[in-house]
């Protein structure tokens, strides 16, 4: 199957450069993939769309503010993204893995200066990033005080102080994506408790989004593309109620794509519906063709076109289902992407 099949026109003003004016405001399109009808609703309406009794499964990792400016010694501004910190013990946080804003440019043994006082050095190339070690270990706590949100590419904008809180989830908790796992953005206090009064157990794993999930498919064939490994983390308690709900064969609904990853990582990774408590890494790639073992319904926002998420919500709804949908959201002027509205699939 091609990478240009999944492409579509998509008029810059439906890209959301905001979020919406307050949390869990945003529109909400269900589509049922069995019947192929189309509804439009608001997200509060959210808990009364669900299956009463099924479990739905959230990403709780938080973003980091891994955006960072260093000065090298003629006096140029460059942008590092922190990607990961590097294990390696005798560093203590001090190496990191980043891409770098002029990246030819910046070459090993190239210095930068960097807030109060950090210098930093360029020690090898990795593929398309580059390895820095930095004077002092930078952990979360510095990068709070002296980072910036990494807001993606598609928002032409600075990031600012507002988006500290909106580019969060109400429930995020285990710091280590650089990008938010978007559909949890639309969930409020009052959601998640409404959710609990609609009987909607829920559970909570961690998937920090690296580039692998935002990258753009640049193969022809898009089964020649490879997806970045990104590190995930299952509970005891997590997997015991995702476990629970397929014994007792109650829907699991997955909140965006990275839970979706997460869930389907673990079943294809056991060969049956189950998953296992414990820490590991995933480079799964879905795409229409693939089956889902674990998950029955996905809250999700409206993606890029030529995106391995694009492809991923096509494998689980149909390609014609979701191309329709797309085109319903245009005429309907959905808000796309990350600060866009949300789409149901049951």
């Amino acid at each position: 199957m091609k990478t240009s099949h999944f492409s579509f026109d998509l008029p810059d003003e439906l890209i959301a450069q905001y979020p919406s004016n307050r949390r869990g405001e945003s529109r909400l399109m269900s589509l049922n993939r069995k019947t192929e009808s189309i509804t439009h609703h608001s997200i509060t309406e959210l808990p009364e769309l669900l299956p009463e009794g099924s479990l739905m499964v959230f990403n709780n990792s938080r973003v980091r503010k891994a955006r960072i400016y260093g000065e090298s010694s003629t006096g140029g501004k460059v942008e590092f993204l922190l990607i990961k910190p590097l294990t390696e013990e005798e560093t203590d946080g001090r190496r990191w893995l980043a891409m770098v804003s002029k990246a030819k440019k910046q070459k090993p043994g190239k210095r930068y200066s960097f807030a109060v006082g950090m210098e930093g050095e360029i020690l090898r190339i990795e593929g398309s990033h580059r390895v820095i070690e930095f004077s002092n270990p930078i952990d979360d706590s510095w990068l709070d005080k002296h980072g910036r949100m990494p807001l993606p590419p598609y928002i032409k904008r600075e990031d600012e102080f507002s988006d500290a809180d909106r580019y969060q989830t109400v429930y995020s908790e285990n710091t280590g994506s650089i990008a938010a796992p978007t559909a949890g953005l639309h969930f409020t206090e009052e959601t998640m408790s409404a959710l609990a009064e609609h009987k909607i157990e829920t559970a909570f794993i961690s998937l920090h989004v690296g580039l692998g999930t935002f990258l753009p498919v640049r193969t022809d064939d898009i089964r020649d593309h490879k997806m970045h490994s990104e590190d995930y983390e299952i509970s005891d308690s997590a997997a015991a109620a995702i476990n629970r709900a397929v014994s007792e064969k109650r829907d699991i609904i997955a909140v965006g794509t990275t839970s979706v990853r997460t869930l389907e990582s673990e079943a294809q990774r056991i060969g049956t519906p189950a998953v296992d408590p414990g820490r590991r890494s995933t480079d799964i790639f879905i795409y229409p063709g693939r089956s889902f073992k674990l998950v029955n319904h996905m809250l999700t926002n409206f993606h890029t076109p030529e995106s391995s998420l694009l492809m991923l919500v096509s494998a689980f709804a149909g390609k014609e289902n979701i191309d329709k949908a797309y085109k319903k959201a245009i005429e309907n002027k959905y808000r796309f992407y990350s600060y866009g509205d949300a789409m149901l699939i049951i």
